[in-house]
């Protein structure tokens, strides 16, 4: 279903930014098997905007959505992941662009959470917080991903809502 959130921005420079309220995607962290951090990327499928680059699940914002609403939704969305085991942390505002902003939702799953992805993605993967910078990033998500490594640094995962 698409909301009114789908269709590109074009700023004043001519650059094309997908999401007509803006974007967000989530930074889904989960442990991994050595007790590190590991976060669930996507492989975007060959065919969309920066195809074969890995990034966060995520797309357009609709107007009625927070960052955090529209970051769940899309991860549902493009991996299946349930909003109920996921814990939101913190967003950042990752990129701005002539009142357009990609809003990056921070969260935390108590396990690397099964996915099913869809015909967007051309594959997800658990990958260890240390091993990202290695893959091909989409140029959005590698301009900002020293940022958001800073901002984990100090927030220790959290797997439920009481911790």
């Amino acid at each position: 279903m698409r909301g009114d959130g789908d269709g590109w921005v074009v700023s004043a420079s001519g650059a094309a930014y997908w999401g007509r309220h803006g974007a967000a995607g989530l930074l889904l962290r989960a442990p991994g098997p050595n007790g590190a951090a590991a976060v669930l990327l996507q492989h975007r499928a060959p065919w969309s905007h920066q195809g074969g680059t890995w990034g966060l699940p995520g797309g357009a914002r609709d107007s009625h959505e927070t960052p955090e609403q529209a970051a769940v939704r899309e991860a549902h969305e493009e991996a299946g992941l349930p909003a109920d085991q996921l814990v939101v942390r913190t967003t950042v505002v990752t990129a701005e662009v002539s009142g357009w902003t990609y809003t990056t939702v921070i969260a935390d799953a108590e396990v690397q959470l099964a996915t099913v992805p869809n015909r967007e993605s051309a594959e997800l993967r658990w990958v260890a917080e240390d091993e990202v910078a290695d893959l091909p990033l989409h140029p959005g998500f590698a301009a900002s991903w020293d940022r958001l490594r800073e901002v984990t640094a100090s927030m220790p995962l959290r797997i439920n809502p009481q911790s």
